[in-house]
C-alpha cells in the first residue's frame, strides 16, 4: 500500500496540540506504517468482538480487564496489542521527580533493554548507572578517563555486563559495570580498557559522536567526524571495518534489528545511509534517504529492519522507510539560508522548506534542535506498540508526537535548560529526562505528592551560559 491518507489537525486540548506539518498545513503519511501501527496498539478481534465494541470505539482499561478476568475472548490473556492499547492513554506525564542532581550538563539518559539499569552521562567526566528497581539507587558511579569535553555517547553490552563511553577523541573505554566495586575510578580502582579507533593514515585526532554495541555483544560500531564509520572486533582486539561514509561530520550510527547485518547512518552532510554488512562491498551504501535540510542530530531504529526516525538542525523529525531509499544520490540539498545551530536560532523563513526530492514519509515539526545533538525515539512496543515518538529538545521540554497523525500529545516542561536526550522504560510508564541543568527527571503515569524527590518550580537551575563548543 503506497496511497497517501491526509489528515488535518484536530483542534488542540489541554493534552493535545496540533502541531505545524507542511507548509500548507496538512499531515501526510503513508497508510501502511499506520496500519502497522494500529495492529501493535489496538485492542485484537477476540477482544473486541465479546466486547461488541466497534473498530472507532474506545474501550476502557476496566471493561478490557473485566474481559480478560472473564475470559470473554478465550484467550485466557491479553494479546501483545491489548497491553499496549490498555498502557498508551497511561503516559508518563507526571511529575517530575529527581533521579539525580548534578553540577555539570546532563547528556545521556538511557534504559537497559529490560528497563532494570538506568545510565546516566555527565559533562564533568562521570556516568552513574542507577538500579531502576531499587528506588534508584546507585548501582555503578563512573569516573572517566581522557575525556574532551563530556561523554558524547555510551553503550551497554547485550548481556549488560560492559559498558562503551566515548568521547571526542578516537578511544572508547570499556567498564565491567557488574564488578563488585562500587566506585570505578579510571585506571585507579578499576581498569577502563581503551579500545584505539585511530588508523595511521589519520591526519588528526578524530572525535567519536556514536557508540554502539551489535546485538551479539561480539563488535562495537562507532561513527566520527572524520566523516567515516568503523567497526572494532572485541575478539581479534582491533578494528576490522573502515570506511568513508558521508561528506561531513557522522552524528549517529545505529543497527536497524536484531541481526546486526544493517546499518543506518546520519550525518551534518543532511543525508541518511543505509549499509549491509553481508554485501561484498561494505564500504559502499546500499541506500541513501533524501529529504532533510541540514545535519542529522540522531536515528532510531523501529526494529523491524524497515523504518526508522531521524532527528534534524532543520528542526523536524522524519519517518523513513528504507524500501524508498535511492541507489543514486541527487546533488541537490539546497541551503537558502546560513546559520550556526550552536549559537543562532533557526531562521523563521525556511520553516517550512521542503526538499525537492524528498523521500520521507512524514514530518514532525513542534521541537526545536538547537546547540547540542538531541535525541528521539520511538515509544516502547510492550506498553505503547510503538505509537508515539518522543524527543528531547533546545526549549527545556519534552515531546510526544503520535505517529499516524503527526500531532503533539504531549509537551513535558520543567526543566530549566536543554533537553539533550530522554528514554521511556521500556515495559512501565516512566520517563526520565535528562538535561543541561544537570538534572536526571522522571515522569510517571500516576502522581505521588508525597515522594520528597518530587521536583519544585523553586528547585529549577537555569540555562548555562558562555560555552563557544558543543556537542
Amino acid at each position: 500500500m503506497h496511497c497517501k491518507r491526509k489528515a488535518p489537525h484536530g483542534e488542540p486540548s489541554q493534552q493535545e496540540q496540533a502541531s505545524p506539518a507542511d507548509a500548507n498545513g496538512l499531515f501526510a503519511i503513508e497508510e501502511e506504517i499506520c496500519h502497522l501501527t494500529r495492529l501493535k496498539s489496538e485492542p485484537s478481534d477476540r477482544t473486541r468482538t465479546p466486547l461488541h465494541a466497534r473498530k472507532k470505539c474506545h474501550i476502557s482499561t476496566f471493561k478490557l480487564l473485566s474481559g480478560r478476568e472473564s475470559n470473554l475472548s478465550g484467550f485466557g490473556r491479553f494479546s501483545s496489542a491489548d497491553c499496549s492499547y490498555a498502557l498508551r492513554d497511561h503516559l508518563p506525564v507526571k511529575g517530575p521527580w529527581c533521579v539525580d542532581d548534578m553540577d555539570s550538563e546532563a547528556y545521556i539518559s538511557q534504559f537497559s533493554s529490560d528497563g532494570s539499569l538506568l545510565i546516566g552521562g555527565f559533562r564533568g567526566g562521570h556516568i552513574r548507572i542507577y538500579n531502576a528497581d531499587n528506588k534508584w539507587k546507585i548501582h555503578k558511579d563512573i569516573t572517566c578517563k581522557k575525556l574532551r569535553w563530556t561523554v558524547s555517547d555510551i553503550a551497554l553490552s547485550p548481556d549488560q555486563r560492559y559498558l562503551a563511553y566515548s568521547s571526542l577523541s578516537p578511544t572508547v573505554h570499556i567498564v565491567n559495570v557488574q564488578s563488585a566495586l562500587k566506585e570505578s575510578h579510571a585506571n585507579i580502582t578499576e581498569i577502563h580498557e581503551g579500545l584505539d579507533f585511530s588508523d595511521d593514515d589519520d591526519e588528526f585526532s578524530f572525535g567519536i559522536f556514536s557508540v554502539k554495541f551489535s546485538k551479539d555483544g561480539h563488535h562495537l560500531v562507532v561513527g566520527n567526524n572524520n566523516e567515516s564509520i568503523c567497526i572494532y572486533d572485541l575478539g581479534a582486539n582491533k578494528v576490522t571495518e573502515r570506511f568513508h561514509a558521508h561528506m561531513a561530520d557522522v552524528n549517529v550510527v545505529t543497527f536497524a534489528d536484531e541481526s546486526s547485518d544493517v546499518l543506518y547512518s546520519g550525518s551534518d552532510d543532511s543525508l541518511c545511509k543505509v549499509w549491509d554488512r553481508r554485501c561484498r562491498k561494505r564500504g559502499k551504501p546500499v541506500g541513501t534517504l533524501t529529504g532533510h535540510l541540514d545535519g542529522i542530530t540522531f536515528i532510531d531504529s523501529r526494529g523491524d529492519g524497515r523504518y526508522f526516525i531521524s532527528n534534524c538542525k532543520d528542526q523536524t523529525i522524519k519517518l523513513w522507510d528504507i524500501r524508498k531509499m535511492s541507489s543514486t544520490l541527487k546533488d541537490c540539498t539546497p541551503k537558502a539560508h546560513e546559520w550556526d545551530y550552536r549559537w543562532m536560532t533557526y531562521p523563521s523563513e525556511a520553516r517550512h522548506l521542503k526538499h525537492p526530492y524528498d523521500q520521507s514519509l512524514a514530518t514532525f515539526r513542534g521541537h526545536s534542535v538547537l546547540r547540542t545533538l538531541i535525541r528521539c525515539y520511538f515509544s516502547p512496543s510492550h506498553s505503547t506498540g510503538q505509537k508515539y515518538i518522543y524527543t528531547g529538545s533546545s526549549d527545556q521540554c519534552v515531546y510526544i508526537y503520535d505517529v499516524a497523525t503527526g500531532n503533539v500529545v504531549e509537551r513535558l516542561k520543567w526543566h530549566g535548560s536543554i533537553v539533550r536526550d530522554c528514554s521511556w522504560h521500556p515495559c512501565l510508564p516512566t520517563l526520565v529526562s535528562s538535561s543541561w541543568d544537570g538534572y536526571l527527571a522522571r515522569w510517571e503515569a500516576t502522581e505521588d505528592d508525597d515522594d520528597p524527590t518530587k521536583l519544585k518550580r523553586w528547585k529549577q537551575k537555569m540555562q548555562p551560559e558562555g560555552y563557544t563548543f558543543v556537542l
